[in-house]
């Protein structure tokens, strides 16, 4: 995703958030949350999949508009050819737009900007030597409140980094405070 189309995304999200206005005190206030799925990653070299993590925590403003950050250990992913191994993750700030379906269920988007490590430089990738960067992330995902505080997300999301795009989909609960 370019940075223009990842502008137009944020600014969607800002202006939806806005347009909809401020809700009852029980749609806002803090809340975190953990994460399990998979990671992988299907370019180049790599046609690798891995078990990853996430732990993120946030704001929502209103029922419609969040700001949150996170971390996601995406594994360890192997290239097909050369047989290296990259461990990746992935600290992340985010926008998250939301839309309800009904009282409980919810969808939302996220976008925002992330800075990824790696263990190593990406080998097999011409002009590329670094084992930090910083690139977009981007994702979408469902949403079900068991009560005010637990729901239980399920989430798709994208990591760019460099020249490769690691996808990430897994469960999350989070806990509201």
């Amino acid at each position: 995703m370019s940075n223009k189309m990842l502008s137009r995304a944020l600014f969607v999200t800002l202006l939806g958030a806005t347009a909809f206005g401020a809700q009852a005190a029980e749609d806002h206030g803090f809340y975190a949350g953990v994460g399990a799925g998979q990671s992988f990653v299907d370019e180049a070299a790599y046609d690798d999949e891995d078990t990853a993590f996430s732990a993120f925590g946030g704001y929502q403003f209103n029922r419609y508009f969040g700001l949150e950050a996170g971390y996601a250990d995406l594994g360890e992913l192997e290239s097909e050819t050369t047989g290296a191994a990259l461990e990746a993750s992935s600290a992340y700030f985010t926008a998250v737009g939301t839309l309800p379906f009904t009282e409980k269920f919810s969808g939302y988007a996220k976008a925002g900007m992330q800075r990824w490590d790696l263990d190593t430089a990406i080998p097999g990738l011409t002009g590329t030597n670094d084992d930090t960067g910083t690139d977009p992330v981007y994702g979408v995902g469902l949403q079900y409140r068991f009560t005010d505080t637990v729901a239980l997300r399920g989430e798709y999301s994208r990591f760019e980094i460099e020249d490769l795009d690691a996808d990430l989909a897994q469960l999350q609960v989070r806990f509201d405070f």
